[in-house]
């Protein structure tokens, strides 16, 4: 295994764990493919790519962050009420819209961003654009595989 130890612009091949604090567990792929990214690319939290800094291939480490150090609190103005007639198909049927399902929309400056529905009625969809991880409690576990 290598000795090299990370630092900003490395090659990060590591597993990764993340819990919130009820529990459950949003990744984890320790029994899968590992994540594979440039340290400061922006593919983990900024807090995590900090704490991975001097680590090399065979470390293991926790990082637990509140939600003013990770993903911030819930914002009730990135909640929205959103027409359900918006929601059809190409082929004009309806989309499945359901409590909980995480969808992609993109906004007028073309990025994509998720949404979680949180409430359908005949007519309208509830979406909170709040990142899920928001007001949560987060721990990362990982295992660093190689570093390049």
């Amino acid at each position: 295994m290598s000795k090299n130890k990370i630092e900003h612009g490395c090659s990060i091949e590591m597993h990764l764990r993340i819990t919130l604090e009820n529990g459950f567990v949003a990744e984890d792929t320790f029994l899968e493919d590992p994540l594979v990214f440039k340290s400061g690319d922006g593919t983990v939290v900024s807090a995590l790519d900090e704490f991975l800094l001097g680590l090399k291939a065979g470390d293991e480490g926790q990082l637990i962050l509140n939600p003013d150090q990770g993903f911030g609190f819930p914002d009730d103005a990135n909640i929205h009420q959103m027409p359900k007639s918006d929601f059809t198909t190409t082929i004009g049927t309806d989309l499945s819209l359901v409590k909980g399902q995480i969808m992609g929309f993109v906004t007028p400056s073309g990025d994509e961003v998720p949404g979680t529905i949180v409430a359908v009625t005949d007519d309208q969809l509830t979406v909170d654009f709040n990142h899920p991880f928001a007001g949560h409690v987060v721990t990362f576990d990982v295992k660093i595989l190689k570093v390049r």
